[in-house]
């Protein structure tokens, strides 16, 4: 699971996100409310933890911000404030949970998997399709434009991945953590092996790329 912790104050952002890394989860840190809407909107995350008092763009404005974009992700909230309004007109805004400081990590981080099991079932299907391409993810089946693509299972992996974050760009590295579901060196070439495969099955005999890449940045799933 991936969280972003949007904090302005190091000493509780370095604990939450240690808290978590801790717990096997991979976390990071923005430290105010444009940096953390910048990294939410071109990488995936499972989960934010966000403050209300944030630099530049505050929580409660991030987090209309997030829902307004349908930035599929879960949102807790916080904050010293303490008073019922302020929970409400957060909950309202679009977060899951709201926790007052002073807090303890095991609530936290109990709070937070809750919200991501609920957000994973109601966010449960069996049918992805985007651009002609068609993904059955019970039957393990990928086609394009009808016509079935045959697959290796990390090929398939890669291919709901892509299609899932449709416009978004990946990096490298974030494919790394989601298929290998560990480190690898930064300078490995299997990323950009298993793309090239991907890519020559889905696209050949197609006038229309679905899978480019973004010298420098990684590779996103679009029609162009």
């Amino acid at each position: 699971m991936r969280i972003l912790v949007v904090e302005d104050d190091s000493r509780i952002a370095s604990f939450v996100a240690k808290g978590f890394k801790q717990n096997g989860y991979l976390a990071e840190i923005s430290s105010d409310g444009e940096d953390g809407l910048q990294k939410l909107q071109t990488a995936p995350f499972d989960a934010a933890v966000i403050d209300l008092m944030l630099p530049k763009m505050d929580g409660l404005s991030l987090i209309e911000r997030i829902r307004k974009g349908k930035t599929p992700v879960a949102i807790v909230v916080l904050s010293a404030k303490h008073s019922v309004e302020d929970k409400v007109r957060c909950l309202r805004s679009g977060a899951d949970d709201y926790l007052q400081k002073p807090f303890a990590i095991s609530e936290l981080l109990a709070r937070v998997e809750a919200i991501v099991r609920r957000v994973s079932r109601e966010a449960e299907v069996e049918r992805l399709e985007s651009a002609g391409v068609e993904i059955d993810l019970l039957a393990h089946i990928a086609k394009r434009e009808g016509r079935r693509i045959d697959l290796q299972p990390r090929e398939f992996a890669l291919l709901e991945l892509l299609v899932r974050n449709r416009g978004r760009a990946l990096t490298k590295m974030q494919l790394l953590e989601r298929l290998w579901d560990y480190s690898f060196d930064p300078q490995t070439n299997v990323v950009d092996v298993l793309v090239c495969r991907l890519r020559n099955k889905l696209d050949r005999g197609f006038d229309t790329k679905l899978i480019h890449t973004l010298r420098g940045i990684g590779y996103v799933f679009r029609p162009e």
